[in-house]
């Protein structure tokens, strides 16, 4: 007889990623319950509310997948596509899984800020071998790897680029696409959750 697969935390920041990711969970999640968490905008408030969440009994062994906005840095990249970080041993299984669910995905590093990058510094991050740029992901790996999580990982949507920026008109347009792209990121996040935290058959 095998055990319960331990439970899946998805990770956000803000209210309206929230709210697509439950709208996705309730569409493609009624035979796995997951729960989504959203911790509020920037690194300090993304790490406090991962560690106090991590706390609860109820979510020990828990699978932690951060995802949300971010500012893609790399040229070609498009509002909708999806970045999966590469950093810890989970980045290809979920990129696979997403890929297999039609997403548009690139894998590298996501580099961290504690606010919107614009103009320059987006070539300076690039510069260094970032992919794309966000605010919460890099805190909510240190929260749960100091809780002990063993399963993490990160996949952004790019929400603008240096071509598309925020600031730009069609700024709706492209906040549309990434809205209802992550909405529809959960089915993958779910397959991931299935193939990397399996619990092991025991007799």
């Amino acid at each position: 007889m095998g055990r319960s697969r331990p439970p899946l935390l998805v990770v956000c920041a803000l209210r309206i990623e929230r709210f697509a990711l439950r709208r996705g969970a309730v569409r493609a999640a009624a035979a796995h319950p997951v729960t989504v968490l959203r911790t509020g905008m920037g690194p300090t408030a993304a790490e406090a509310a991962v560690h106090d969440a991590l706390r609860d009994p109820a979510r020990r062994g828990a699978a932690v997948l951060t995802t949300g906005f971010c500012a893609g840095l790399a040229p070609g990249m498009r509002p909708g596509d999806v970045v999966v970080s590469d950093e810890g041993h989970e980045s290809e299984a979920l990129a696979a899984a997403l890929k297999a669910a039609g997403h548009t995905v690139h894998i590298g590093p996501l580099a961290e800020s504690d606010h919107v990058v614009r103009g320059a510094e987006r070539t300076a991050l690039a510069a260094k071998g970032a992919i794309a740029v966000d605010m919460e992901s890099a805190a909510m790996r240190r929260a749960a790897l100091a809780q002990g999580v063993r399963h993490i990982a990160a996949a952004r949507v790019v929400v603008d680029t240096p071509e598309y920026e925020l600031v730009r008109v069609g700024t709706l347009r492209t906040g549309i696409i990434a809205f209802r792209v992550l909405r529809d990121l959960v089915p993958a996040f779910l397959d991931w959750h299935r193939t990397t935290a399996a619990p092991p058959e025991v007799s």
